[in-house]
């Protein structure tokens, strides 16, 4: 009899995608990743406006009146006439000092794009565990679909057995009709567990943004892969990610920006100074004028103006809106604390539990390999009775099942210690690959 669990590894190589490919496919194409991208697009877009501000406004203006009745006219008198009145004025604005309202302006805006830039960061982690997460899912249930296959073949060899031995008088009909209701079993097993492997591949195939899962397979990992490594301390683990991980990063530059957030309210204190500049002309065209008119071009010359200024604004009472808006910055700043705080509080009890969850992964993984040892051991003598007439139906299924079961136990244990330990690797910023 072919030995169930040393082979079934190589029963289910030689998929096309491998769990690399799979996260650079999906980091390239996933929905959440590409929103995240933009996020970070409108952060910079917000950043050139905030320095923008710097500059100077420029505007041009033109306009054209008419009036009726008494009217002013080019040479500055009022008369009974339509005149219609052209201006042209070109004009511009800089602010000298507004209370560092720029200033921070922009630091806010270097803060937001920089949380935004860690928050991309943060959901291409999400996806890789999440894609990773889906693979050792497909691989699990691929593993238990050669399991469900080898046990219909198996059931059918016996009962094709047991069907010669009826006609030899060496068994009976009973036997028969009990090796086909649990070859029924057997391949109402094998369906579930081929409807398992195809929704598995739809989550991952969803991840991905693929159009269809069909003809959707993957890479399985060799068996030996990171199962029995001397795991790394928690508290080390932890003591580099936290200075790493895009989720801390993020918070950072949130708790920067509500300090920043801070001073640029308390600004609202300080007065404002800014510069204003222009020049400007007019052209009057009055109808039924006794006086002698001027020409376009001579009124455009001679009404030509320049103009500039500085205008100062001190505050004196803000209706409470300045003094609230620093209390709002300061509740936002304490608030922004705690969720830094919190969010490495998360991490170290993430790191934690992935470390005792690959700890458990690997003594899971050794003792079931040793069960499963003992189950197939057990099996094969029983199923030698079995052949021989020593053994009934009963025991015979007994034995099977139990050893079915656990190779189920071994395999999910196998996968389950390749990805705990691969998690932990992740952790220390290692790409999550297997």
């Amino acid at each position: 009899m072919k030995i169930l669990i040393t082979s079934l590894m190589m029963m289910l190589a030689g998929g096309p995608w491998s769990l690399s490919e799979c996260i650079r496919y999906a980091l390239d194409n996933n929905i959440t990743v590409k929103q995240s991208e933009l996020s970070v697009q409108q952060r910079e877009t917000e950043l050139s406006s905030a320095r923008g501000r710097h500059l100077p406004a420029v505007s041009a203006s033109a306009s054209e009146n008419f009036s009726f009745g008494r009217s002013i006219t080019s040479y500055n008198t009022y008369e009974n006439t339509d005149v219609n009145t052209t201006s042209m004025s070109l004009g511009a604005q800089m602010p000298l000092f507004d209370g560092m309202q720029i200033y921070y302006g922009i630091e806010l805006g270097k803060l937001n794009l920089a949380a935004a830039t860690y928050d991309l960061e943060r959901a291409r982690d999400d996806i890789r565990v999440a894609v990773a997460q889906s693979y050792v899912q497909i691989l699990y249930n691929k593993a238990l679909l050669t399991v469900a296959q080898y046990q219909v073949e198996m059931d059918s060899i016996q009962l094709a057995h047991k069907a010669v031995k009826l006609e030899t008088g060496l068994a009976s009909k009973s036997d028969i009709l009990s090796l086909q209701t649990t070859l029924a079993k057997s391949r109402l097993t094998l369906t579930k567990a081929e409807n398992n492997l195809n929704l598995s591949i739809l989550d991952l195939t969803q991840l991905l943004e693929l159009d269809n899962p069909n003809d959707f397979d993957i890479v399985v990992p060799d068996e030996t892969v990171h199962m029995l490594t001397l795991l790394p301390d928690p508290e080390d683990i932890y003591a580099e990610a936290v200075t790493r991980k895009a989720r801390i990063k993020s918070e950072e530059a949130r708790l920067d920006y509500a300090r920043a957030d801070i001073a640029r309210a308390k600004g609202g204190y300080l007065p404002t100074l800014s510069l204003s500049g222009g020049i400007g002309t007019n052209y009057y065209n009055s109808s039924g004028n006794s006086l002698p008119q001027l020409s376009f071009g001579e009124q455009l010359r001679n009404n030509f103006s320049q103009y500039v200024g500085i205008s100062l604004n001190i505050p004196i009472f803000s209706q409470l809106r300045t003094r609230n808006s620093v209390r709002s910055a300061k509740l936002n700043f304490d608030s922004r604390q705690l969720e830094l705080e919190n969010a490495k509080k998360s991490l170290y009890k993430e790191i934690q539990q992935a470390y005792y969850n690959a700890v458990a992964a690997q003594s899971e993984h050794e003792s079931s390999r040793q069960a499963a040892a003992s189950a197939e051991h057990s099996y094969n003598m029983i199923q030698e009775k079995y052949e021989n007439g020593k053994a009934n139906i009963t025991e015979y299924n007994e034995a099977k099942n139990q050893y079915l079961e656990a190779a189920e136990q071994f395999l999910q244990a196998r996968y389950q210690c390749l990805y705990q330990t691969r998690l932990l690797d992740f952790y220390k910023g290692e790409d999550l690959s297997f």
